[in-house]
């Protein structure tokens, strides 16, 4: 299968990101480096590059993309170079996963989790204290889809134009933060929801910052 021109781009961005981090871009800075909308079309190039031999993916991993190589001394032979996803000891980070939250009780406080989950640390930033699994798809367009497992960083403070996890009263929700001189709303990263703006009675919090996720096989 031949590559296309953006393709054999692609590839070549995974190679340096790889050799000069450690680690391969992720789908939304594949979409921003090459000017995409969307991580559609990070996805559909990965996807031709995966079904034309040059790549390998792995399910539930953020970065999961593992370069493949004819080594020379045996052309018949694939090597799968795994850079950029092997553990170590001092990398790993063992994070807990939270699910339903009781109504009023911040998230990650006092509440215990019988779900782990050991990551690579360089995954994030900044360092996460518990996963935390998404519903829905207001984020789609920020590469965070239905079923993710993202990291939180646990704080109360937040910057303006940061993802942040949130609670209004009961719920709890991911969106980016925007602070108005008297208002703060709570933006989508999809045209197909609206913007949540919080009103002065509205028990509002900030329960952590995004940094960061896993998509686990389905």
């Amino acid at each position: 299968m031949e590559l296309t021109q953006t393709q054999q781009a692609i590839l070549a961005l995974i190679g340096e990101r790889i050799a000069s981090e450690g680690m391969p871009p992720s789908q939304t800075e594949i979409a921003r480096a090459f000017g995409f909308s969307g991580v559609r079309g990070a996805q559909y190039h990965l996807e031709a590059l995966e079904a034309a031999g040059a790549i390998q993916r792995v399910p539930g991993r953020a970065r999961g993309i593992r370069l493949v190589q004819k080594m020379p001394e045996h052309p018949d032979h694939e090597e799968t170079r795994p850079e950029g996803l092997l553990i170590t000891a001092e990398d790993a980070v063992r994070l807990p996963v939270l699910g339903q939250v009781a109504a009023g009780v911040p998230i990650g406080a006092d509440i215990g989790s019988d779900a782990f989950i050991v990551l690579d640390r360089v995954l994030f930033s900044p360092a996460p204290d518990y996963l935390l699994k998404v519903k829905g798809d207001s984020m789609r367009d920020e590469g965070i889809f239905d079923g993710d497992l993202i990291g939180v960083h646990r704080t109360r403070e937040a910057r303006s134009g940061q993802i942040v996890v949130a609670r209004i009263d009961d719920e709890i929700t991911v969106k980016l933060l925007k602070i108005g001189k008297d208002r703060i709303r709570l933006l989508p990263r999809n045209p197909d929801y609206a913007p949540i703006e919080v009103m002065p009675d509205q028990d509002f919090a900030i329960e952590g910052l995004y940094c960061g996720l896993v998509r686990p096989n389905r």
